[in-house]
């Protein structure tokens, strides 16, 4: 695409999202929620509370459900625990959070399963 077709788009796009804007801005509904919030705003500023403070107010069962519904990393998923092995026979040891490991595997093809799992020291957070 064209640098001026792109302007032209972008201008047109412009255009359209104006005429929303003043549309929303001649509604009844948008001034009378805007008149609230402001008043809203500085009814809590006299009182000094945030608002926070105005939802415990209204109902305090929201901030105990907003406080279950956050989960408690903002990763995807949780960390896995770190497994460490040692082998008896060699002494190595080997540190990992997944059975991917390349020492592990070599193990567990040696030895089998049941026996390398046996080796388990620890197992940490």
């Amino acid at each position: 695409m064209s640098l001026l077709n792109d302007y032209m788009q972008k201008e047109q796009m412009l255009k359209q999202l104006t005429d929303e804007l003043q549309k929303m801005e001649n509604d009844n509904r948008l001034k009378s929620e805007l008149e609230f919030k402001e008043k809203l705003e500085a009814l809590m500023k006299e009182y000094g509370k945030s608002a926070a403070d105005v939802i415990e107010l209204v109902d305090p069962k929201a901030a105990s459900r907003a406080a279950a519904s956050k989960p408690e990393s903002s990763g995807g998923r949780r960390k896995r625990k770190l497994k460490i092995y040692k082998n008896p026979n060699t002494g190595e040891v080997v540190e990992t959070r997944g059975g991917n490991q390349k020492t592990l595997k070599a193990w567990k093809d040696e030895y089998g399963n049941d026996t390398v799992e046996s080796w388990l020291v620890r197992v940490e957070e």
